[in-house]
Formats: structure tokens, sequence, C-alpha cells
């Protein structure tokens, strides 16, 4: 007598296949074992692979969070379930908790020239050469992305407008701000920081993008473009 197979997942309706349905509905329209089967791509001579997902989800009392913390090992038990398979599912599980813990970071405001300071204290403090970074601003001026978009040596650093505004359109800022240290000490401007300043302002209005402010930083304090009001020519 031949052996019986369950049909396989191309054998199914088409609106049944977990792949298939991702396509056509959408992948909130899955189910927890449809989105494993997916993963494991195939099941067993007995099983198929969504039948060997449900069996999963099941010892783990159809808990995620019981399943993230399965082994490989444990996870090889399940008949159907290779190494291969077994690293897939912990693979996907570890890089949603990774999501999670991203989501739950606490958000960072800037609320002026002080917060922003503080912000790259631990990037720009003592540093023994000059770096050029541009802070990207979101609404309500939450913080996106801190990007260094130039390198120099103890007494300049040159900055690429076109980087900085690549850097903004790519990250949907709708504000930036520019920062600057100086490992002399000295905080104030010169005048490629003051003729830069101006250049990003006027290029940031085409672009609907505001230059808010440039910060000049040093271990000892800072200089703030904004505060001495000179981000207009």
């Amino acid at each position: 007598m031949p052996y019986e197979t369950k049909p396989s997942i191309p054998h199914w309706a088409e609106e049944d296949r977990p792949r298939e349905k991702l396509l056509l509905k959408g992948r909130t329209a899955l189910t927890d074992s449809e989105i494993i089967a997916i993963l494991i791509g195939s099941g067993s001579r007995e099983k198929s692979a969504v039948e060997l997902a449900r069996d999963i989800l099941a010892f783990y009392q159809n808990d995620l969070n019981k399943l993230a913390r399965a082994s490989i090992k444990e996870l090889m038990n399940f008949k159907g379930i290779g190494e291969a398979k077994a690293i897939s599912i912990c693979s996907a599980l570890e890089l949603g908790r990774r999501r999670k813990d991203t989501e739950e970071a606490k958000a960072i405001f800037i609320d002026g020239p002080i917060s922003v300071y503080q912000y790259f204290k631990p990037v720009l403090l003592d540093l023994p050469h000059e770096e050029f970074w541009v802070l990207l601003l979101g609404h309500s001026n939450k913080v996106l992305k801190a990007e260094k978009v130039g390198q120099g040596g103890v007494a300049a650093v040159l900055a690429d407008p076109k980087i900085i505004f690549k850097a903004a359109i790519e990250n949907l800022a709708s504000a930036i701000i520019l920062v600057h240290n100086h490992p002399s000490g000295k905080l104030v401007p010169s005048s490629a920081d003051i003729s830069l300043t101006h250049k990003l302002v006027e290029a940031g209005k085409l672009l609907d993008i505001t230059v808010a402010d440039h910060v000049i930083f040093s271990n000892n304090g800072f200089y703030s473009f904004s505060n001495e009001d000179k981000m207009e020519a």
C-alpha cells in the first residue's frame, strides 16, 4: 500500500496557502501558525508545515513569549524540525524581540542648544580632532538620527552640503541641527563656519528643511548660532 501523505501547501486552495495569503491579504491576515509555517517552509510526511506549526504553538500554549524562550535543541524535538528550521524560528523571534526593544526606547526631543550639547557629550567630548555631525529632527523636534558627515584635523573640518541634505532627505527630517567640535576649546565661529551655516540655511529653505541651529561643541561649553541670532546672513 503506498504511503499516504498530507497535501502539500502548493495543492491547497490559494486562499489557504500562507505565502499566497500574505500576498493577497497582507501580513496581518496571517495567523501565528501560518507565519511559522512560512519560516519552516515544509512539514513532514505526516503533517503539513501549518499543522506542524500548530503543534509547536500548542505545546507552548499558543504563547509566542514562551516559544521565544525555546532553544534550538528543544525545537528539534518536534518531528519535522531540523536544525535549519529551528534556527529560522529562533532567528525570527529574536528579530521581533529586538524590534520591540527599539520601539520601546525612550524618544529624545531637542528643546534648545543645551540639550544638543548634552546629546553630543558622549560623542564629541575629549576628541583630539574636529568632526562635523548633523542631528536629524522630526515632528516636535524628536531626534530621528545623528549622522557624522565630516572629519578633519585639529583645527578644521570640511562638511559637504550635498551629504548633509542627502541624510536629511533619506530620513524624512523636517529640521536639522549642525554640530561640530573645536578641540582647542575656542568658542568663536570661524569665517568658514559662518559662511557654511548661511549657505545651508538658504539651501534648506529651498528643500523645506529647517536648519534650526549650528552648535560649536567644546569640552568647556558651546556656542549656538541660534542663541546669538547668527543663523541668517
